[in-house]
């Protein structure tokens, strides 16, 4: 797989997880369900990295998978305790899930594209 083809399934995967992720909070944060300030809250870490997501920058896909680690924790938790939003929870386990192995990947084959890495010692 290319560099560039893996680059826009990426990054269509990340704007949809934030467009899900978004809709849903501030949804249950209009229902009374959360705090709006908290489903506002939790929003921003996944918006840290979106510059450099969206411009495709090798570095910020490898640190983006850190990020993600806690919103893979909120899914699969929402999997186990949720008994309406169980189809929410399944989209979104499978989607980051697919992140975290799309993003480390993309950072790799770019990295060796643009000659970035680790030095080795002589």
């Amino acid at each position: 797989m290319s560099s560039t083809t893996l680059f826009k399934l990426c990054r269509a995967g990340y704007v949809a997880l934030v467009m899900m992720l978004g809709t849903w909070f501030i949804q249950q944060g209009v229902s009374g369900e959360y705090s709006m300030l908290f489903s506002l809250l939790w929003i921003v870490p996944l918006l840290l990295p979106l510059k450099g997501i969206l411009t495709g920058k090798p570095y910020t896909y490898a640190w983006a998978s850190f990020i993600l680690c806690l919103y893979m924790l909120h899914a699969l938790t929402l999997v186990y305790v949720t008994e309406t939003d169980t189809l929410f929870a399944v989209a979104e386990t499978l989607l980051i899930g697919a992140l975290l192995i799309g993003f480390p990947f993309y950072a790799r084959i770019r990295g060796r594209e643009l000659g970035l890495g680790l030095k080795k010692k002589k």
